[in-house]
């Protein structure tokens, strides 16, 4: 494939389905996970045994002028995700993982969040365009119900046990998710189960044959290691999560589990048709990346037909036998199984993972059922940004300092210091590059990627992204738009233990 076609693909937002699989573009090599594997003290349990499950959908607790209204609280709950242990999380309404939310685009919701925790927390829509009041900034914090006497960081603008988050949501259909963003301590939050999916639909989307209903199924993929009694293992200098931040030292470079959860249950089973499948995969680790393959393949046709992005719908659908995932990116896909016989047992695998990290979850197929989805060959209207349009150039460095933790630019975050100051409606070509893999994500901007260390955009960067993960020693090339709101919001990496040890920054949207 010559580079222009590449170039004239990429532009579409996506590459037809009858085009060979996505071997066949440029792509990055697969460098694996940062972080150490903290080892389960518990038994591990035998693989797909557990029935997926699949989180409630939250019905609004009103509706007025317009407007939809939500209430969770963030709690403890003691449950059961290794078979006859009981492991405390950090739940949205007590769940791991949260209940999904599934709203309208241009409909505004409200989402009042009530911290029943011991902790402060802060909570972002990532991939939202959201007013930066409503964003999660990391020191706006909602502080514990029942009082707190610790540092409040910086003198944010904190709630005292509740807050209400509006959410204009004037953006198109797409899988966004929400979780933990308090300062310092994202990384142990989330690992106790704050997080959850937050899907938007629109008129667009509901026009489309693509597979609706109990065949359109989000799969939130993470890692976890438990101690014996079953609690989650992560290596804090603190446990409380009440002084002193981080990971202990031999973990800063992140934290890998050993127990693979699928919408929390460790490596489970769903029984599907022989027919059309529509999966939201969401890479919800701290620090593991994955390699999605299925075995065995399909008798024709790729693994996976690729429909959406982190921010969005692809213009064209393309087809992947393998689909890598930085931490917090996003892929709509399509699964075939009609071209598995029934009875068929097919395994998603993770290329990356050694031993039982290496396997994800299983799907049996059960029966043969009727099936009018299709992948049609045009999605939605998809405009390519050009460099032509981007009025600033920027670059960032992402790099360790030594033991002290990571930093963007030599600078470790600073709550009360900007690194850009985009204009509202400009676009800009935003250059990443650093001395370890980092998915870099930004708040607010969505973004295109223009390309990978001179060369054109990788296999899996097709589409309106808000995450992209940048390989060590090679630069990466965005082209970002920053519409919506004026304000301050944060770009960081997404090894969230990265994150925490300094590797943020703030810009202000003028």
């Amino acid at each position: 494939m010559s580079l222009t076609r590449r170039k004239l693909l990429r532009l579409a937002g996506g590459a037809a389905v009858a085009l060979p699989v996505a071997s066949v573009l440029s792509g990055c090599q697969d460098e694996g996970s940062t972080g150490a594997l903290r080892k389960s003290d518990a038994k591990v349990p035998t693989l797909f045994k557990v029935p997926l499950p699949v989180p409630p959908v939250l019905k609004p607790s009103r509706s007025e002028g317009g407007v939809d209204y939500y209430d969770i609280v963030q709690k403890p709950a003691q449950v059961e995700i290794l078979p006859g242990l009981k492991t405390e999380i950090w739940g949205y309404n007590g769940l791991f993982p949260g209940p999904t939310l599934a709203t309208r685009s241009e409909r505004k919701i409200v989402v009042r969040h009530t911290n029943q925790l011991e902790v402060p927390v802060a909570v972002h829509l990532h991939g939202a365009k959201t007013p930066a009041e409503h964003d999660g900034f990391p020191t706006d914090l909602i502080l514990p119900d029942g009082g707190w006497s610790g540092h409040t960081m910086h003198g944010g603008n904190t709630s005292q046990g509740s807050r209400a988050y509006e959410y204009p949501l004037a953006q198109p259909a797409a899988t966004l998710w929400y979780h933990d963003h308090r300062m310092d301590f994202t990384g142990p939050q989330v690992y106790k189960g704050l997080a959850g999916f937050h899907l938007v639909h629109d008129e667009e989307e509901d026009n489309l044959p693509l597979p609706k209903g109990d065949r359109d199924i989000p799969l939130m993929i993470c890692d976890r290691s438990f101690t014996e009694s079953g609690a989650f293992a992560y290596p804090s200098i603190d446990p409380s999560l009440t002084g002193e931040h981080g990971v202990t030292q031999e973990y800063m470079k992140g934290v890998l589990g050993d127990v693979i959860l699928v919408n929390g249950a460790p490596w489970p089973v769903l029984e599907v048709d022989a027919a059309r499948y529509r999966f939201r995969l969401l890479n919800a680790s701290n620090a593991r990346r994955y390699q999605l393959s299925l075995d065995p393949g399909p008798q024709s046709g790729p693994a996976f037909v690729q429909v959406g992005s982190d921010s969005g719908l692809l213009g064209r659908p393309i087809g992947h036998d393998e689909i890598r995932m930085s931490e917090a990116e996003r892929f709509d896909v399509v699964v075939d199984f009609s071209q598995f016989p029934v009875g068929t047992k097919v395994s998603m695998l993770n290329t990356l993972g050694d031993g039982d990290a290496g396997k994800v979850m299983q799907f049996h197929v059960v029966r043969r059922a009727a099936d009018d989805s299709t992948v049609p060959s045009r999605l939605v209207d998809f405009e390519p940004l050009s460099r032509s349009a981007a009025t600033v150039t920027r670059k960032f460095h992402f790099n360790q300092r030594s033991d002290e933790g990571w930093d963007i630019n030599g600078a470790m975050y600073d709550p009360e210091e900007d690194q850009a100051d985009p204009e509202l409606g400009a676009t800009e070509i935003w250059r990443f590059d650093g001395d370890a893999d980092h998915p870099i994500h930004l708040h607010l901007a969505h973004f295109q990627v223009l390309s990978r260390n001179g060369n054109e955009p990788g296999r899996w960067d097709a589409g309106w992204k808000d995450t992209v993960d940048m390989q060590s020693g090679k630069e990466i090339e965005v082209i970002a738009r920053f519409t919506g709101y004026k304000g301050r919001y944060v770009f960081h990496c997404h090894n969230l233990e990265h994150e925490d040890m300094g590797m943020m920054a703030n810009f202000s949207v003028r």
